[in-house]
């Protein structure tokens, strides 16, 4: 394969339109936010959401033992949001009761039965339940039964809305 076409396949890759997103794991105590670009609704019914997360992510290990993950969907306006969650999280701060009130500087409060964390400032946000996941090379494929969403979005954050790439 060219070099000349590598770059090509790239440029085209990165204009398939995507979100930016925060996906939120927890196993146990242990929880994490990370951006990503990779989710879609896969089905109808049941009403079944998926987002392919790097294998070698905190997030793929978290999701993979708690089971479950969620989606904070943002305003088109907090392209900053997106940079604070694209590397681990270290920053996590919880209340006297243990709940989780930010990360990486962030409020953030937990949903569901998971107690997956979701970004305060979400416009809106969903949460799963794995029902399937697919090592994919790169990635593995989480596959989840929607249990909970929240909020009302309207525009929310595009990866065009920034000056970052993924993919290709």
């Amino acid at each position: 394969m060219s070099e000349d076409f590598d770059r090509h396949r790239r440029r085209v890759l990165w204009a398939l339109p995507t979100g930016l997103y925060v996906i939120g794991s927890r196993h146990r105590d242990a929880v994490n936010l990370m951006t990503a670009n990779l989710v879609v609704q896969v089905c109808l019914e049941p009403k079944l959401v998926a987002v392919a997360i790097e294998a070698t992510a905190r997030t793929a290990e978290l999701v993979s033992g708690g089971g479950a993950f969620s989606i904070s969907l943002l305003a088109r306006t907090d392209k900053a949001v997106v940079r604070k969650f694209v590397k681990a999280v270290t920053e996590v701060d919880r209340g006297d009761d243990g709940a989780l009130v930010a990360m990486s500087g962030q409020p953030v409060h937990e949903v569901g039965e998971a107690r997956l964390p979701v970004l305060a400032s979400a416009q809106g946000y969903v949460a799963a339940a794995v029902t399937e996941q697919r090592a994919l090379g790169s990635h593995i494929l989480f596959i989840g039964e929607v249990t909970a969403v929240g909020g009302e979005p309207s525009e929310v954050l595009r990866m065009e809305d920034t000056l970052m790439h993924y993919g290709g």
